[in-house]
Protein backbone atom coordinates (compact mmCIF):
# COMPACT_ATOMS: atom_id res chain seq x y z
CA UNK A 1 0.00 0.00 0.00
CA UNK A 2 1.25 3.46 -0.89
CA UNK A 3 -0.12 6.73 0.38
CA UNK A 4 1.05 10.21 -0.56
CA UNK A 5 0.38 12.33 2.54
CA UNK A 6 0.15 16.08 2.11
CA UNK A 7 -0.43 18.53 4.92
CA UNK A 8 -2.95 21.00 3.56
CA UNK A 9 -4.65 24.27 4.41
CA UNK A 10 -7.51 23.05 2.21
CA UNK A 11 -8.20 20.45 -0.46
CA UNK A 12 -11.10 19.39 -2.63
CA UNK A 13 -11.93 16.84 -5.29
CA UNK A 14 -14.26 17.43 -8.22
CA UNK A 15 -15.97 14.86 -10.46
CA UNK A 16 -17.91 16.02 -13.55
CA UNK A 17 -17.70 19.66 -12.37
CA UNK A 18 -19.24 18.78 -8.99
CA UNK A 19 -17.31 19.03 -5.71
CA UNK A 20 -17.65 15.57 -4.11
CA UNK A 21 -15.21 16.03 -1.22
CA UNK A 22 -13.75 19.07 0.49
CA UNK A 23 -11.73 19.73 3.65
CA UNK A 24 -10.05 22.58 5.47
CA UNK A 25 -6.87 22.11 7.51
CA UNK A 26 -5.70 18.52 7.57
CA UNK A 27 -4.22 15.84 5.35
CA UNK A 28 -4.80 15.00 1.71
CA UNK A 29 -4.24 11.25 1.23
CA UNK A 30 -3.66 9.83 -2.26
CA UNK A 31 -4.07 6.06 -1.87
CA UNK A 32 -2.67 3.26 -4.04
CA UNK A 33 -3.51 -0.39 -3.36
CA UNK A 34 -1.13 -3.19 -4.41
CA UNK A 35 -2.17 -6.65 -5.52
CA UNK A 36 -0.54 -8.09 -2.39
CA UNK A 37 -2.17 -5.78 0.19
CA UNK A 38 -4.02 -7.32 3.13
CA UNK A 39 -5.62 -6.12 6.35
CA UNK A 40 -2.15 -5.97 7.93
CA UNK A 41 -0.97 -3.26 5.52
CA UNK A 42 -4.30 -1.47 5.84
CA UNK A 43 -4.16 -1.37 9.68
CA UNK A 44 -0.55 -0.13 9.67
CA UNK A 45 -1.40 2.63 7.19
CA UNK A 46 -4.46 3.77 9.16
CA UNK A 47 -2.35 4.13 12.32
CA UNK A 48 0.41 6.00 10.47
CA UNK A 49 -2.00 8.45 8.83
CA UNK A 50 -3.70 9.22 12.14
CA UNK A 51 -0.62 9.33 14.37
CA UNK A 52 2.12 10.99 12.30
CA UNK A 53 3.13 14.24 13.96
CA UNK A 54 2.97 16.67 11.05
CA UNK A 55 1.46 19.77 12.70
CA UNK A 56 3.02 22.44 14.92
CA UNK A 57 1.84 22.83 18.49
CA UNK A 58 -0.16 25.88 19.57
CA UNK A 59 2.80 27.49 21.35
CA UNK A 60 4.82 27.72 18.14
CA UNK A 61 7.38 25.19 19.33
CA UNK A 62 8.56 22.11 17.49
CA UNK A 63 7.03 21.93 13.99
CA UNK A 64 6.28 18.25 14.31
CA UNK A 65 4.43 17.97 17.63
CA UNK A 66 0.79 17.19 16.75
CA UNK A 67 -1.09 14.61 14.71
CA UNK A 68 -4.13 15.32 12.55
CA UNK A 69 -6.31 13.99 15.37
CA UNK A 70 -4.69 16.26 17.97
CA UNK A 71 -5.24 19.43 15.92
CA UNK A 72 -8.83 18.57 14.97
CA UNK A 73 -7.82 18.28 11.33
CA UNK A 74 -9.69 16.65 8.48
CA UNK A 75 -8.83 14.01 5.88
CA UNK A 76 -9.50 14.01 2.14
CA UNK A 77 -8.93 10.50 0.81
CA UNK A 78 -8.55 9.96 -2.94
CA UNK A 79 -7.94 6.62 -4.67
CA UNK A 80 -4.95 6.73 -7.01
CA UNK A 81 -4.06 3.48 -8.74
CA UNK A 82 -1.29 5.24 -10.66
CA UNK A 83 0.86 5.13 -7.51
CA UNK A 84 1.70 1.60 -8.63
CA UNK A 85 2.46 2.60 -12.23
CA UNK A 86 5.87 1.25 -13.25
CA UNK A 87 7.63 3.30 -15.92
CA UNK A 88 11.11 1.76 -15.77
CA UNK A 89 10.76 0.04 -19.17
CA UNK A 90 9.66 1.61 -22.41
CA UNK A 91 7.26 4.51 -22.66
CA UNK A 92 4.04 2.94 -21.38
CA UNK A 93 3.20 2.46 -17.73
CA UNK A 94 2.72 -1.03 -16.39
CA UNK A 95 0.16 -1.51 -13.65
CA UNK A 96 1.05 -5.14 -12.88
CA UNK A 97 1.43 -4.42 -9.15
CA UNK A 98 -1.89 -2.54 -8.80
CA UNK A 99 -4.73 -4.50 -7.25
CA UNK A 100 -7.65 -5.48 -9.47
CA UNK A 101 -10.39 -2.81 -9.34
CA UNK A 102 -12.85 -4.82 -7.19
CA UNK A 103 -10.14 -5.82 -4.71
CA UNK A 104 -8.72 -2.29 -4.58
CA UNK A 105 -12.16 -0.74 -4.08
CA UNK A 106 -12.92 -3.07 -1.18
CA UNK A 107 -9.61 -2.29 0.58
CA UNK A 108 -9.99 1.43 -0.16
CA UNK A 109 -13.51 1.47 1.32
CA UNK A 110 -12.30 -0.34 4.44
CA UNK A 111 -9.40 2.12 4.75
CA UNK A 112 -11.87 5.03 4.55
CA UNK A 113 -14.23 3.39 7.07
CA UNK A 114 -11.43 2.82 9.60
CA UNK A 115 -10.24 6.41 9.33
CA UNK A 116 -13.83 7.64 9.62
CA UNK A 117 -14.38 5.55 12.77
CA UNK A 118 -11.43 7.36 14.41
CA UNK A 119 -13.61 10.44 14.82
CA UNK A 120 -11.65 12.53 12.32
CA UNK A 121 -13.84 14.22 9.70
CA UNK A 122 -13.34 12.37 6.41
CA UNK A 123 -14.18 13.38 2.85
CA UNK A 124 -13.43 11.30 -0.25
CA UNK A 125 -13.24 11.35 -3.98
CA UNK A 126 -15.13 8.82 -6.11
CA UNK A 127 -13.36 5.50 -6.61
CA UNK A 128 -12.52 4.82 -10.26
CA UNK A 129 -13.67 8.23 -11.50
CA UNK A 130 -11.65 10.82 -13.34
CA UNK A 131 -11.12 13.45 -10.66
CA UNK A 132 -9.64 16.90 -10.39
CA UNK A 133 -7.92 17.41 -7.04
CA UNK A 134 -7.12 20.89 -5.75
CA UNK A 135 -4.51 20.90 -3.01
CA UNK A 136 -3.32 23.90 -1.03
CA UNK A 137 -0.20 22.23 0.35
CA UNK A 138 0.89 23.65 3.72
CA UNK A 139 4.65 23.88 4.18
CA UNK A 140 4.89 22.26 1.70
CA UNK A 141 4.77 18.95 3.54
CA UNK A 142 4.53 15.88 1.30
CA UNK A 143 5.47 12.35 2.34
CA UNK A 144 5.36 8.91 0.74
CA UNK A 145 4.22 6.13 3.08
CA UNK A 146 4.72 2.54 1.97
CA UNK A 147 3.84 -0.70 3.66
CA UNK A 148 4.58 -3.77 1.63
CA UNK A 149 3.54 -7.26 2.61
CA UNK A 150 6.33 -9.03 4.52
Amino acid sequence: MRVIVQRVKSSQVTVDNEVVGKIGRGLNLLVGIADTDTDAELEWMVRKCLELRLFPDEEGGDRWQKSVQEVGGELLIVSQFTLYGDCRKGRRLSFDRSAAPKVAEDLYNRFVAKLHSSGVRVATGKFGATMQVSIENDGPVTLLLEKERN
